[in-house]
């Protein structure tokens, strides 16, 4: 459900691409706006090149941080070019939009695009289950925020429609749990980690970072991670009756 679609930008810094994002997005029958941390609020320039679209710009839900943008969220996905520093599992557009359509039918589904300047953080990118890159011209590579936006809205529209001609069913799946859920169990196992030794407060190293990578690719389902969860408080029981 296009409904459920989140286009979410990260600390935008000119308004006119507020306004070109909201006409690329309601054009492709996305409405659900989330501005984070914006260093310019929405002003007339915004609606300007909005050419129609200032409804998706004054219903757009502003927050302070990249947490509340996504929370709620089954899936996330983080705009970024290919990185050797940070592997991370990779969606094409055309697979980001089958499978933003897909589990957007479940639950609300986040895409995320950020700074004009210097894009997402490694810290915002680690949040995300899969990044996309958008596979533009070596030798000229220069796609402005609403540019990359339309690319991925098109993709989002044409796999929703694919889905209506076909009559496919609402897939019966097991479901994912929200990010929430994952931020608490990541935050849970390290605790665990340090509680056993596993992880030295003195050189912890980038052992957290490789952990969610791995379950990243893994993408348990919400059961799955409540085992995960009980195993992880078994060992904390255990812990506890050492000392």
């Amino acid at each position: 459900m296009l409904d459920n679609i989140r286009i979410v930008l990260v600390e935008t810094s000119h308004t006119g691409n507020m306004g070109s994002t909201a006409r690329a997005m309601k054009t492709m029958g996305l409405t659900n706006l989330y501005l984070v941390n914006p260093l310019v609020k929405p002003d007339s320039q915004a609606i300007a090149l909005s050419a129609g679209a200032s409804d998706v710009i004054g219903n757009a839900t502003i927050v302070d941080t990249f947490d509340e943008a996504i929370a709620g969220c089954s899936l996330v996905v983080g705009t970024s070019a290919r990185s050797r520093s940070l592997p991370w599992p990779m969606l094409e557009p055309r697979e980001c939009g089958q499978r933003s359509a897909m589990e957007s039918e479940h639950a609300p589904v986040a895409i995320v695009f950020g700074r004009e300047r210097v894009g997402l953080t490694n810290d915002e990118l680690q949040k995300c289950h899969y990044h996309v890159a958008i596979p533009a011209n070596p030798e000229y590579s220069s796609l402005n925020l609403a540019m990359a936006v339309q690319i991925i809205a098109y993709e989002i529209r044409v796999a929703h429609l694919d889905r209506i001609a076909a009559h496919q069913p609402v897939a019966e799946e097991e479901p994912y749990p929200l990010v929430d859920d994952l931020e608490r169990f990541y935050a849970h196992l390290e605790e665990t980690l340090h509680a056993t030794g596993f992880i030295r407060p003195t050189h912890p190293g980038n052992i957290m970072s490789r952990l969610r990578r791995l379950f990243t690719r893994a993408r348990p389902e919400a059961q799955e991670l409540n085992i995960l969860r009980g195993i992880l408080a078994s060992i904390e029981k255990q812990e506890h009756g050492k000392h």
